[in-house]
């Protein structure tokens, strides 16, 4: 009998996308349940019921919250390909640790070049500015994070690129001029199926963050 994995997520969401990579990357067949985060389905709350939050996998009926949890949930159950995470103890504590951090600093971040103006706008997109900096020569001369191979850090960060148009059009300012390599990467990133297919397109998420900036009267 295979498997049934449904995905209950909403399309702008960076972690959802990340477990939509993941289900890809392996060959994983899921179906895809798009959320109303004003409006959240029954089966949502029923399966994140502590933070009634997507992304959540749900896997012969079984929930799995969190999408760095989510992650890891999907390189264990099919580990056969594409494996996300390295096999050494120490590279895979180093991809959590980078992980752990894109959530905690990448994502607040983020969030505050879009829902602000003024100083507080401009401290955050110095201190976003400074940790791609951190992040760029963490990835050095490789490829990708995990090395050679696209692996949990790379699918942990990628899908913040499809915000970049936003934050670079609310914050006024060119993270590539900033950040040339690490644009290098997401480009060479979104040259993966996965990726591309998975992403979605800037611009639209700038017109959605655009409506919530004058719904907290921003603009």
């Amino acid at each position: 009998m295979a498997d049934e994995v449904i995905l209950l997520d909403y399309w702008p969401s960076m972690f959802g996308m990340r477990a939509r990579i993941a289900l890809t990357e392996k060959g994983v067949p899921y179906e895809y349940r798009e959320e109303d985060l004003r409006n959240k389905s029954p089966l949502l709350l029923k399966m994140n019921p502590i933070h009634k939050k997507i992304p959540v996998l749900i896997h012969n009926g079984k929930p799995v919250s969190e999408s760095l949890i989510i992650l890891q949930y999907i390189d264990e159950v099919w580990p056969g390909k594409s494996p996300l995470l390295p096999s050494d103890p120490y590279q895979r504590a180093q991809a959590r640790f980078w992980a752990d951090c894109i959530d905690k600093k990448v994502y607040d971040c983020g969030r505050k070049i879009w829902s602000t103006k003024g100083e507080e706008q401009e401290a955050a997109k110095k201190e976003f500015i400074e940790i791609f900096k951190v992040l760029e020569s963490e990835l050095g001369e490789k490829p990708y994070f995990g090395g050679e191979s696209f692996g949990f850090v790379d699918v942990a960060l990628i899908g913040f690129y499809s915000w970049f148009y936003a934050y670079e059009t609310f914050g006024n300012f060119s993270i590539e001029a900033e950040c040339p390599k690490f644009i290098a990467w997401a480009k060479r990133c979104m040259q993966r199926e996965s990726v591309a297919k998975t992403l979605p397109d800037g611009k639209k998420v700038c017109e959605l963050l655009g409506q919530m900036r004058k719904n907290l009267g921003i603009e």
